[in-house]
């Protein structure tokens, strides 16, 4: 695994403002850090994240890390002892453990190598809004620029506009809204929901706290994720403006509830590694003794959450007990997404069903439902248009298979569905689709029989017929594609842990 770290050659003519270069964010640098190539090391030390750089010998490893494997710079730096720890009272530290497996490093273990002379695409737009400081900077000063900045942002912005209009849509392109909004959709589309909902107002939320809160969010997700990324938090997001918007729940959901709800759809995989649970597990990962081996990926989604909502103060206006009930449920809805747990809660919510006795007048019953709605819209990517389903399952299928690549290079058991030789994304998808998604969105066309729930499964259908119809040629052979669903169907429970770990 190599590190490259090169200053850009940039025509800058002042100095980079700090508040530009220092990034504060979790266990990853995410995409805006690669403006200059690599992590920049002199940078460490400014950065805050849910996960610190607090063990000496770490600390000390990661330096001799980038030491070793710098061919361009070798820059000498200190990181200073007094990194701080977002959790706070009542939230233990979480301290970075010894890992046997030191060379498997989350923070590039989905990074692509770059051909020399090429720029990638996330690059370029996070270079726009770089120009876009600069030249809003020499125009306070003064200063005329000579060449002319040709920005694509303000163009992008009126069309970014033109898509929340229609954000209730079920057939909205997160994928093109997040090219408009330059890699910014999570803010923008969060931002637009909670001032839509009336929230900002009711709740009195500073609009300063807020953005720098959701900011901080998107920058806590792993950009060099295929699928755990921001993106994959403002799809979530959106499909939960989508339920929430159902008339069951229009009718009974208070603005606390629909505030909770969209909250945890936007931190609900928050500093996801891209790697799943039993893959922290079997290496021995401090997140894993930490969390006892019990959703330990959920419990730190939402120990972040929580991170970053005490670090900005958000609810700092709110009685101290409305804030910590706040975080209780936030966190009671993030773990809800654990799908180990799935048939407990998809047997409650049949149950319930059957039965009729779902009062949505009770506050208990209410948050339930919360927890089924923020299960649906983490794994409703099979519901989509093909079009985006498509790309959906491409992009979970490449974090699996690195995974398994990496447990192959340590020669490690391979996780179930990781191993690209004896999966396919039309296998993957096929029992990803019977097992986990069909069962769940069967029980809530029960409980919400819209025309949007009708939607979702006849896009469910079309799409298992459309990669049904791509497995016997993605296999090789029509008896490796019949396979692979009988593996599933003897062994659905492994098959479904590993896959939910990383989806949720």
């Amino acid at each position: 695994m190599e590190l490259c770290y090169q200053l850009p050659v940039l025509p800058l003519d002042r100095p980079v403002p700090k508040h530009v270069l220092s990034r504060r964010g979790a266990i990853s640098f995410s995409s805006s850090s690669s403006l200059f190539g690599a992590p920049d090391p002199r940078q460490l030390s400014q950065r805050r994240g849910a996960i610190s750089y607090d063990s000496s010998d770490q600390t000390a490893l990661y330096i001799r890390m980038l030491a070793v494997t710098n061919k361009t710079i070798k820059p000498s730096f200190v990181f200073t002892p007094d990194v701080r720890v977002r959790s706070q009272v009542g939230f233990e530290p979480e301290r970075r453990g010894s890992h046997p497996y030191l060379g498997v490093d989350f923070r590039t273990l989905h990074s692509r190598a770059e051909s020399a002379g090429t720029i990638p695409a996330r690059r370029i737009r996070r270079l726009f809004s770089f120009q876009r400081h600069l030249l809003s900077s020499r125009l306070l000063r003064g200063a005329p620029h000579l060449n002319p900045l040709h920005i694509l942002d303000e163009d992008y912005c009126g069309q970014a506009k033109c898509m929340l209009e229609k954000v209730g849509s079920w057939n909205f392109d997160i994928f093109l809204f997040d090219r408009l909004t330059n890699g910014n959709s999570l803010v923008f589309l969060t931002f637009n929901l909670l001032n839509q909902y009336g929230l900002i107002e009711l709740f009195q939320l500073d609009m300063v706290k807020l953005r720098r809160f959701l900011v901080l969010v998107q920058e806590d997700y792993h950009n060099q994720n295929p699928y755990h990324n921001a993106v994959h938090a403002a799809d979530v997001t959106q499909a939960m403006h989508c339920y929430l918007r159902e008339p069951k729940l229009a009718q009974s959901l208070t603005s606390f509830d629909i505030l909770l709800g969209l909250l945890a759809a936007a931190t609900h995989d928050l500093d996801h590694p891209g790697v799943n649970q039993p893959f922290l597990i079997k290496t021995n990962h401090y997140l894993a003794a930490l969390y006892r081996n019990t959703s330990v990926l959920e419990n730190h989604h939402w120990r972040s959450a929580v991170g970053l909502l005490r670090e900005t103060e958000l609810f700092s206006n709110l009685p101290a007990e409305d804030s910590l009930s706040i975080e209780r449920q936030l966190g009671s809805l993030i773990l809800a997404t654990d799908i180990s747990r799935q048939n407990e809660y998809l047997s409650r919510f049949r149950t319930h069903l059957d039965e009729n006795d779902l009062c949505l007048g009770n506050a208990s019953h209410r948050h339930f439902v919360l927890q089924m709605a923020l299960k649906c819209a983490d794994i409703c990517n099979p519901c989509r248009p093909w079009e985006l389903s498509k790309q959906w399952s491409e992009k979970v299928t490449d974090e699996f298979f690195h995974q398994g690549d990496i447990e192959k290079k340590y020669k490690l058991e391979i996780s179930p569905l990781c191993d690209s030789e004896a999966n396919t994304i039309a296998s993957v998808q096929i029992g990803f689709m019977t097992y986990v998604v069909e069962p769940l969105f069967a029980e809530w066309a029960r409980f919400s029989d819209t025309r949007l729930s009708q939607t979702m499964l006849g896009h469910l259908g079309l799409n298992k017929a459309s990669w049904s119809a791509m497995e016997p040629e993605a296999s090789g052979s029509s008896e490796e594609g019949e396979s692979e669903p009988g593996r599933a169907t003897d062994e659905p429970s492994s098959r479904v842990l590993s896959q939910g770990s990383q989806e949720s």
